[in-house]
């Protein structure tokens, strides 16, 4: 057995019967016959042919003939010292390994940046597309991080996979900050991947619609996500100007936004906001799944919104609901 599949596969000291046999081995100075020594133990063939094997692979036992019936204990820190030594050779063949895939894929880097004219003096923007392809680079772009992340989100805090990403800058000492939408207050699960971001020192806030999700790494790169045919990709733009026009509209809305100060607070600290924005909407006409589809929530819960617009302002209609409470909050 090799070390990686050794590591990978059962506990190499695990179990009762594992324990027993070599501290039989020990004290007898060898297993002379495995039957004999299952015997003495009281454990059947198959467990002790299992726990010779383990010992074995973690090197704590060695054969003692070529019959395989008689093995030797080994003292301990001699077997971690082989182990470890294996473990070693493997990882530095396995850097050897990502030194020569570098060395080699770098050799193409002047080619795709630049197309075989050198790179863009304006910046570049390429696509990624494929789950693992935009994992393999939002890593890279997280590693390569060293100031702030500024996330815009337009439907949650997206995965698993974000937030560790997310969380791992934030271990870093990388300070990221987070606009989401409202209706992330009233989804359970959504609401504690936040509070994890919050207690590890992201700052996040919410607002009512946001169209796009983006990521402004350093406020240099940005991020811009997308779905299509069912996959994800990200735009990745390395533009000034661009960049700068992210930050300008992260900031806008930051300044309107509202802080997100406890998941258990639901929508109570952004109801007006909310109802503004689909007075407003309704005001234009939009039928309810719209509406419901711009501000990132089920039409169930948009229609509960409407229904107590409605009954507020004592509204007849949809639209006359939608153009009385925009006259209100414009007034305001």
């Amino acid at each position: 057995m090799t070390t990686s599949a050794f590591f990978t596969g059962r506990a190499p000291v695990d179990g009762e019967h594992v324990a027993a046999v070599y501290r039989y081995a020990a004290r007898k100075g060898a297993i002379e016959a495995v039957d004999v020594a299952a015997a003495d133990l009281g454990i059947g063939m198959r467990e002790m042919r299992e726990a010779v094997d383990q010992l074995v692979d973690s090197r704590l036992l060695r054969p003692g003939d070529g019959r395989g019936r008689r093995f030797l204990p080994v003292d301990p820190e001699v077997a971690a010292a082989t182990l470890v030594s294996f473990v070693e050779r493997e990882i530095y063949q396995r850097r050897e390994l990502i030194d020569q895939i570098k060395e080699r894929i770098d050799v193409f880097r002047q080619d795709y940046a630049g197309h075989g004219d050198g790179p863009a003096p304006g910046g570049s923007i390429d696509y990624l597309v494929g789950g693992m392809e935009v994992r393999g680079f939002l890593k890279m772009a997280g590693d390569a991080c060293r100031d702030e992340v500024l996330v815009l989100q337009s439907s949650g805090i997206d995965g698993d996979e974000l937030a560790e990403v997310y969380l791992a800058l934030l271990g870093r000492g990388i300070s990221v900050r987070i606009i989401c939408q409202h209706r992330n207050r009233a989804d359970l699960a959504t609401r504690m991947k936040m509070k994890r971001l919050t207690e590890a020192g992201a700052t996040v806030y919410t607002v009512s619609h946001i169209p796009r999700s983006a990521i402004v790494f350093d406020r240099t790169l940005v991020v811009l996500f997308g779905v299509s045919d069912g996959e994800t990709n990200v735009a990745r733009v390395q533009n000034q100007g661009v960049a700068q026009f992210f930050l300008d509209l992260f900031n806008h809305l930051w300044e309107s936004a509202t802080p997100l100060e406890g998941i258990e607070a639901g929508y109570a600290d952004v109801a007006d906001d909310l109802q503004q924005s689909i007075a407003a909407l309704m005001a234009k006409g939009y039928t309810d799944e719209v509406v419901a589809r711009k501000l990132g929530m089920s039409v169930r819960s948009c229609r509960r919104h409407i229904a107590t617009l409605m009954r507020d302002l004592d509204a007849t209609s949809r639209f006359q609901a939608g153009v009385q409470a925009a006259k209100k909050f414009l007034a305001h």
